[in-house]
């Protein structure tokens, strides 16, 4: 049976409203045997934000415990009515979201029977995605997503093309207009792989020439807004955009870093993650997500103010199984101390093992440094490096990205005490003399 928990009311902003125009919306949960009450009203929470993030206002929200999922509907018809009788014959209500994956059969059904749009929680997801999509990479990532959710659910209701078939040479003999937007929409799919396969070789290409200049990298994981944009800014000290959104940004960053002991590496931020992240959007920022898998340390950043970090943190790490790097060396940073006072902070982070930082006021930032900076430290070795000192190119790079801890001319050769990292110690056999394994 449906039960009200409460009203959720959100205050207006000027943020243009992806669910195409300002809407009010009601949203829907199920309680199956299989899960806790608890665990279906934060996923409510949560899609709340989810629908502030698209812009639009949530007037009320629903539970309905089930045994199992009604397969014409999702929840049973008659709750539905229920549900129509008293929110949807005044007008005020635009929008039905569904925390939950529908199938095209159920979409259609409950479009039918309401007389309004239907959404669930992938293609609110993917219409949050392309808005925040910037780059040229990102929109393609995002379109791709988008047209994989939408073929199958493309039965001439429901959903529209932007683009309507017509003029000369438009259509076959016979040719429905539906058979003509299915394979527009395949055409186009089939275009995107090949544009997205592009930007993974020229990523793979990019990796290749890091390589060949030795420099570790540090990237940035974890739930969607838990703070990771800021935290980059402050490590960086960079200015790529932050806002109190879910995704709020979605392109990656890349940045460089001197740490305290004069180490550099490469900083990079990802885009978070999120219970349920549908699968078409894993496999479109596939490309983009690689980033993650070449990282030498993986920092997983933990809203520590959050009451199901627990549930947050599981979220991320079934994404890195998904992608088949969770046994990458990870240090969990709990961010947003500041918003904890002492006594809930004692109580809240008790037995938790990571760094507890605040990205905003710069708490904690120096031992996170120093903590990077020691684990680095164990993939390092002391070379002793002889070098012509018209070999400029090279001594180029060995400043540039190695630690350069003496320096001695003499005549025309350059004698430099380096730290540098031993899978690449390699690359500069020919120059260097001696090497001391760091402790």
């Amino acid at each position: 049976m449906f039960t009200c928990e409460k009203n959720i009311n959100s205050k207006n902003n000027n943020v243009t409203n992806l669910l195409m125009g300002k809407e009010k919306v009601i949203l829907i949960g199920v309680l199956l045997p299989s899960k806790k009450r608890i665990f279906v009203e934060d996923c409510l929470e949560e899609l709340s934000s989810l629908c502030n993030t698209a812009g639009a206002e949530v007037v009320d929200f629903y539970i309905q415990k089930r045994k199992k999922i009604d397969s014409a509907y999702f929840i049973g018809k008659g709750k539905i009515v229920q549900i129509q009788k008293k929110h949807l014959t005044n007008g005020k209500i635009n929008t039905i979201v569904f925390d939950d994956d529908l199938s095209p059969a159920q979409q259609r059904n409950l479009e039918e029977i309401t007389g309004i749009k239907i959404v669930d929680r992938t293609r609110l997801i993917l219409d949050i995605f392309a808005k925040r999509a910037y780059s040229k990479e990102g929109k393609l990532q995002v379109e791709l997503a988008q047209l994989t959710y939408l073929l199958p659910r493309l039965m001439g209701k429901g959903i529209a093309l932007s683009q309507q078939a017509g003029g000369i040479g438009t259509k076959g003999p016979g040719e429905k207009k539906l058979e003509i937007d299915k394979r527009r929409i395949k055409s186009r799919i089939f275009v995107l792989k090949k544009e997205i396969e592009k930007i993974k070789k020229h990523r793979a290409l990019q990796r290749e020439r890091r390589k060949q200049i030795p420099m570790p990298m540090v990237t940035l994981i974890g739930y969607t807004n838990a703070g990771k944009s800021t935290l980059f800014n402050t490590l960086a000290k960079a200015s790529i955009f932050v806002e109190n959104k879910l995704f709020a940004t979605l392109d990656p960053t890349i940045r460089q870093i001197i740490l305290p002991d004069g180490q550099k590496a490469l900083l990079a931020d990802t885009v978070g993650f999120i219970r349920k992240l549908p699968h078409q959007l894993i496999t479109a920022f596939r490309a983009t997500l690689e980033e993650v898998s070449q990282a030498d340390i993986l920092l997983h950043i933990i809203d520590s103010t959050h009451k199901n970090k627990q549930e947050q943190i599981k979220a991320t790490y079934q994404v890195l199984e998904e992608l088949g790097i969770e046994n990458k060396q990870i240090v969990n940073v709990y961010n947003k101390i500041d918003l904890l006072s002492a006594g809930v902070k004692q109580k809240e982070l008790r037995g938790e093992k990571g760094i507890f930082v605040s990205a905003l006021k710069s708490e904690g930032i120096l031992l996170l440094l120093n903590t990077i900076s020691g684990l680095l430290e164990k993939e390092l070795v002391r070379a002793t490096i002889v070098i012509p000192s018209s070999e400029s190119s090279i001594i180029s790079k060995i400043f540039d990205k190695s630690v350069v801890l003496k320096k001695k001319y003499n005549k025309d050769k350059l004698t430099l005490e380096v730290k540098l990292a031993k899978k690449h110690a390699e690359k500069f056999k020919e120059y260097i003399v001696k090497t001391v394994e760091l402790v």
